[in-house]
This record gives structure tokens, sequence and C-alpha cells, in this order.
């Protein structure tokens, strides 16, 4: 239940923590209030925070799957058209971030959890109307696909809402554990899926496949309704706001000016739009290039990377942040290098090992980069309230929370844009040369810019002397 003080603010009492809407006693920091009821409030809240974010992402990459199948079904869709049908949903995705990012503070963690995850009802059930009807022309079908960038918009309010439960030591597992399970909502979706759409005992309202093809294409859709109640109904009950996670969206955008929000979201776009970007193109790359192989086994590629992001952000606590992200971009273009290479001689055996390395490595690349966002905020606002007294520390570290959990949504936004622009380039790339290396070349281009980034502005010493000491306290 909520006590009230005698001047009115609502305070939370221990039989309060489940189904309470507002916490206004929240400080992770004091460990004794960590240990004593903190870490149980956080870890309930992220629980079901994953379960919401996991279906977000399965639903936001749901058209990687259904694309391949549609020739299947009787749809007469190009290559090119089918990568559109994979890339848009990552173009909306990444638009709807800007908004579900300061959402979060303005409406709370939990009613927006709830808001976000009754949206999914939208792209799932056009999803199953429509893939059923063969004759739908091209441009319907290109909106329905994008409603499901609805799902993506999920996880940056997702990260901006965790960032706010836990203690700064602790933000670099917990938001790597965040972003884990919903990250492997990719590879469940691309698992499961080829399953549902292949067994007439789970359709739940047509009583045959489509024409010969033996194909419940519109099972992809509803499968996913009552686990989307089922999220609903757990943010309602178990989820909290914090009150002290309330910002209005002026102060929200003061990151806009900030050069570090900048050069994270470029670094971004090389770790998360690769794993989401790889993730969507992967079964489609995987049929036009080596068509013997069935797209079964691509859920492998964001499964692994998946795994990969919290062991990012546990080595970045470890060792920090700057560190793990240097040498991963080095690792991402050895690899890339791998891929082109195997391609180009036609194994498969290759290019399957080199492709899991890179996913491996968007994983531990999305884990490290995003462990330094919360450590570069606090660092700045402690050098700038050094010397000024125990109140303006306070209110620096209260400041730093609410930029980087702003900048953790708007990086993460700007990250999403890869799940467009990678499917569009292999698209592109097949239509121009007949391969995918053209648009390899590419991204190997970019990681090469995001190893400089990462040196010239978080390893160099001058950088790392210029703000001790509070980079001891808050390691980049």
């Amino acid at each position: 239940m909520i006590a009230k003080t005698p001047a009115g603010a609502a305070v939370l009492t221990r039989r309060s923590h489940i189904g309470s809407a507002w916490i206004s006693d929240w400080n992770p920091e004091d460990e004794k209030y960590w240990e004593s009821k903190g870490k149980f409030i956080a870890r309930r809240n992220l629980i079901w925070s994953i379960v919401a974010e996991h279906l977000g992402f399965s639903i936001w990459m749901i058209w990687s799957i259904v694309a391949t199948k549609l020739p299947q079904a009787g749809f007469n869709y190009t290559t090119d058209q089918l990568f559109q049908l994979v890339a848009l949903p990552g173009l909306v995705g990444s638009l709807m971030r800007f908004p579900y990012t300061f959402a979060v503070p303005k409406f709370g963690g939990r009613n927006w959890t709830m808001v976000s995850a009754t949206l999914l009802f939208i792209p799932t059930i056009a999803l199953a109307y429509f893939v059923a009807r063969p004759d739908t022309p091209f441009w319907l079908m290109l909106i329905v696909a994008a409603t499901a960038g609805l799902g993506g918009g999920n996880f940056a309010s997702s990260m901006a809402n965790i960032s706010f439960f836990y203690p700064n030591r602790m933000k670099g597992w917990a938001l790597g554990l965040n972003a884990a399970g919903g990250n492997i909502g990719v590879s469940s979706l691309q698992f499961l899926t080829p399953i549902v759409i292949g067994f007439g005992w789970v359709n739940l309202y047509m009583a045959s496949p489509q024409g010969s093809s033996g194909l419940y294409l519109q099972n992809a859709g509803l499968m996913w309704l009552p686990l989307i109640a089922l999220a609903v109904f757990g943010a309602s009950r178990y989820m909290n706001n914090l009150t002290s996670a309330r910002s209005t969206l002026k102060d929200q955008l003061i990151i806009l000016k900030c050069k570090h929000t900048w050069v994270i979201s470029w670094l971004y776009i090389g770790t998360f739009g690769s794993f989401i970007g790889y993730s969507a193109a992967f079964p489609l790359l995987l049929k036009t290039q080596f068509p013997a192989i069935t797209v079964g086994v691509a859920f492998i590629g964001p499964l692994v990377g998946s795994i990969a992001r919290p062991l990012g952000g546990l080595l970045a606590d470890k060792v920090g942040g700057a560190r793990v992200t240097f040498w991963n971009f080095i690792a991402m273009g050895a690899a890339t290098i791998g891929v082109m290479h195997y391609v180009e001689i036609r194994s498969f055996a290759g290019f399957l090992v080199m492709f899991l390395i890179l996913f491996v490595t968007t994983g531990v690349g999305n884990g490290s980069t995003f462990r330094m966002i919360p450590s570069i905020f606090r660092a700045e606002k402690l050098r700038e309230a050094k010397g000024l007294g125990d109140m303006a520390r306070a209110l620096a570290i209260k400041a730093a929370g609410i930029e980087s959990a702003a900048v953790l949504g708007f990086t993460s936004a700007i990250g999403a844009c890869g799940g467009y622009l990678i499917p569009r380039g292999f698209g592109a790339s097949i239509a121009a040369t007949g391969g995918p290396n053209l648009a390899l070349e590419v991204f190997l281009t970019f990681y090469v810019t995001c190893v400089a980034l990462t040196w010239w502005f978080y390893m160099r010493k001058s950088f790392l002397v210029q703000r001790a000491p509070s980079l001891a306290e808050a390691r980049v």
C-alpha cells in the first residue's frame, strides 16, 4: 500500500512493492536500501521488462522469416521487394525509438511498458490477415510490414527504464541482461516460426493451409497473441514507475548538445545496427546465396549474438567499455573479411563460421558500448561538480542518470537504422553485382571509422587524464 507523509508525498511501504504504480523513495546507490528491498524490486521489474522487450524484438523481426516463405505461399514479389519487406520494419523501428525514449520519464516505465506491449497486437493481427491473401498488392503488404516496427521501439523505452533501477556498479550487467533478453527474441522468432507455419494443429482460425503450399503463414502472427496479453498483465501487476526518473522533454533534449551522444550513436550503429541488420537479412541472405541450405539454421546467429551481449557488458564493467569496444570493432572487421572470402569461394561452412563470429562480436559490442554511456555521463557530471560539496555531487549523479537514460534510448534509435540499411544494402548489392560483397565492403569501411572514433575519443591518454579522478568512480 502507499502511505502518506505529512507533506502529502507518497512513500513506498514494504507491503506495496507489488502492484504499486509509483515508487517515490528509490535510492539504489544506498547499499543498505539496495540489499533490504531495492534489489528485489529491480529484479522483478527487470524480469517483466525482458518479457515485453523479448516479444517486441520477436515481432519486429517477424518478416525476416515470413518474407522467405511468401513466394512458396503464392506471392509474386521480386527478390529486391522481399528485402524491402525485411528492411522497412527496421527503419520504422528506429524512428519509433525516439518517442519511446522520452516516454518513460514522461509517463513512467510501468505505464509505458503496458502501452507498448498492447500496440504489438497491431502488426501481429495485420500479418495474420494479409499473408493469407496472395493477391495483396506489394504496396499494401509493405504497410503491413512497416507496422512491425512498433516492436522495435520497445527496446529504447525498456533500456531507459531499467537504467534507473540499478546502481552504477551494476548497470553494465543489468543493461546487458535486459538487452540480451530482448535480442534473443530474434532467435526464438527465427526458430519457432518455420515450425508453427508448417503444422495445421497450431492453426487457430483457418481449417486448411494456403493453397497447395502446406503453409499456415497466418500462424506467424497468431502465435504471439496470448503472449502479448500475458506481457501486458505482467507489466500492470508486477512493474513500477519511479518518481525519481521523471523529467520534462526539455530536460532530456539537452543530450543533443553533447558530442558524446553523437559519437556513441555512431558506434552503436556499428554494434547494434549490425546485430539487428544481420539478424533481419541473414535468412534471406542464406536463401539467395546457398539455396540448398534451409533457413531454419538462421536462428543460430541472433542466438549467439544475444548470449554475447551481457558478456560484453560484464567485460566492460571489469576492464572498461572503451577497451572492449575498440578491440571488438577490430574483430568485427576481421570477421567481415572472412565472410567476404567464403562467399567468394562458395563455402557454406566457412561462411557460417565467420558470420557466427560476426554475430558474437555484435553482441559483445552492444554490451560494451551501452556500458560506456552511464560511465561517460556520470564522469562528466562528477567532474563539473568537483569541489562544490555533497549536495552538488548528489544533484550531479541524478542529472547523469536522467541524461544517460535519455542517451541510451536515443542511441538505440540511431543504431537501429542498421536494421534497415543492412538488408537494403544486401538487396542492392545482389541486384547490382549478383552477390553481397559490395555491401560487406561498405560495412567494413564503417567498422574502420568506428575503430578510429573509439580510439580518438575514449582511448587516448589525454582523454583519460583530463577526466581523472572522476573516471576512477565511473570507468569508461
